[in-house]
């Protein structure tokens, strides 16, 4: 129904309805450009009451009056328009931290590792009745043991106190028993002190504290310019809470944990899937937002003024994008197509830019300028939209080279590069209860995030390549012939050897 202001003569009311019988488009572009008729904003001037009016005989109707809840809508089919115009962007300097700040000396895990001990004899006593009888010691070892399993792979675990392929660093300090009994107790809380309604709200109250704990090691990081958030995927195939399969993923089927990471791969905050309902607490606003941008929110509310966020579609949408400019934060993500409908209006078509080629891109901006969306043409389209990078200044695409070893993304691949870095030495206790993998998970991040401040420090004071630590201490193994690389050490010989099913250096090197 169209609504017509009162001003408008019955003559011209005819002639409009008379249009809309013959062909309703001219109507719909007449709406669009006689501002005069159908504007949103206006306000039709008052009328003087007459006799004629107030009579109830006369024979023609009166004329609807624009109300608004018209208005509403007419605001909302309009949405957000876009121009073809650069990016003009006036961005906040982004608040830089001292490293000097952060003082590593005192994180220790020593109240943690003794609320794991506590917790483990407590739960076993009131289970079994059987006194688990671990201390700290025992439970720094445990972790030690795990650490090193998942560096040197057997086929079965039990294999690790085999006379031919025993590792000593492990049978010296647990009996198989012994080891096997810890990690069936192993607790980080005890079940009966936790309230009812907090294992509602949570489902990882069983592993929590211990969450919270690498969770506090992350959120005291040295926050940078730029960082990236994406998806990271737990792999876990038995039965869980809220697990989940993504597809394209490397593990499909596991626990999704949504990550937010600095370009060089450390972990600044992190936050496990619950459902929407549970990120719209966490949230100062949540109304309309999906999924993504209840992630985007909440992951960015320890972020300094200024920095620059970089994610996939998934997390993008104009309205999540309008809310981090509003505390001065700055998006740059790929986007999906129905989230930004009246852009792509004024973009090339797909075929019009195949046609001319890969590299060819154009951009629309809003009218403020502070956003943007860019189409780019590779393989096929991409769509970006950008509250920092237009399509100026335009430079070479980097790939990655065999040759020379060089990556393309410097700004996104942080996610995948901590993924990367648990996935070389992913530590597995062949286990099909969920809070172990949850918790050797965690640990795993935790041992990256420390590997790369170990490197990223060494190479600030001017370290020499050579001298920096592999991963978990890989080294060459120092038999004679072998050329293998190894993270076995003899604790008497102080040299690095490889201890394999068909490849036993340790033995042949002491006989």
């Amino acid at each position: 129904m169209i609504l017509f202001p009162e001003r408008l003569s019955l003559q011209r009311v005819l002639e409009l309805l008379d249009l809309i019988d013959k062909d309703k488009s001219d109507v719909e572009n007449l709406s669009y450009n006689d501002d005069a008729i159908l504007d949103a904003d206006y306000q039709p001037p008052p009328r003087e009451q007459s006799s004629s009016e107030d009579d109830s005989s006369g024979d023609d109707d009166p004329i609807p009056q624009p109300t608004e809840h018209s208005r509403g809508r007419k605001r909302l089919r309009r949405g957000m328009r876009w121009r073809a115009t650069p990016l003009t962007p006036n961005l906040v300097e982004c608040e830089h931290e001292d490293e000097t700040e952060h003082n590593r000396n005192g994180w220790t895990d020593k109240d943690l590792m003794k609320m794991i001990s506590d917790c483990s004899n407590a739960m076993s006593l009131s289970r079994s009745g059987d006194l688990l009888n671990t201390s700290v010691d025992e439970v720094y070892h445990f972790f030690g043991a795990c650490i090193l399993m998942s560096c040197v792979r057997l086929p079965k675990m039990r294999m690790h106190w085999s006379k031919a392929l025993g590792c000593t660093a492990i049978t010296d300090r647990f009996t198989r028993d012994k080891f096997f009994k810890l990690r069936q107790s192993l607790k980080v809380v005890i079940d009966d002190d936790v309230p009812e309604d907090l294992r509602k709200t949570d489902k990882f109250w069983k592993v929590r504290p211990f969450l919270d704990r690498i969770l506090q090691g992350c959120r005291s990081q040295t926050r940078p310019e730029c960082v990236s958030i994406d998806e990271q995927m737990i792999p876990f195939t038995g039965a869980c809470p809220h697990r989940q399969y993504l597809p394209m993923k490397p593990n499909p089927v596991g626990i999704k944990n949504f990550v937010c990471a600095t370009a060089d791969g450390i972990v600044l905050d992190f936050d496990l899937y619950q459902g929407t309902g549970a990120l719209l607490d966490q949230v100062e606003e949540p109304e309309g937002l999906g999924l993504g941008g209840l992630v985007l929110a909440h992951l960015c509310q320890t972020l300094h003024c200024g920095t620059k966020v970089y994610c996939d579609r998934f997390f993008s949408s104009i309205q999540g994008a309008e809310r981090l400019m509003k505390k001065e934060l700055y998006l740059t993500s790929t986007v999906m197509k129905n989230r930004v409908a009246a852009a792509v209006q004024k973009l090339p078509s797909d075929r019009t830019m195949k046609n001319e080629g890969r590299g060819t891109s154009t951009e629309v901006s809003t009218k403020d300028g502070k956003l943007c969306v860019v189409k780019w043409y590779d393989n096929k389209p991409v769509l970006m939209m950008s509250a920092v990078h237009g399509t100026q200044p335009e430079d070479t695409c980097q790939r990655w080279d065999r040759k020379l070893k060089e990556y393309v993304n410097l700004k996104m691949g942080g996610v995948d590069l901590v993924d990367r870095m648990i996935s070389y030495y992913r530590m597995s206790t062949r286990t099909k209860k969920w809070t172990m993998w949850m918790i050797m998970h965690f640990t795993d991040l935790a041992l990256a995030n420390s590997w790369l401040l170990y490197c990223k420090d060494l190479t600030v004071c001017g370290a020499p390549k050579k001298s920096i630590m592999h991963l978990k201490n890989a080294a060459h193994c120092r038999a004679a012939g072998c050329t293998g690389r190894t993270r076995v050490r003899c604790t008497s010989c102080k040299v690095f050897l490889c201890l394999q099913a068909d490849r036993n250096c340790y033995t042949a090197f002491h006989t």
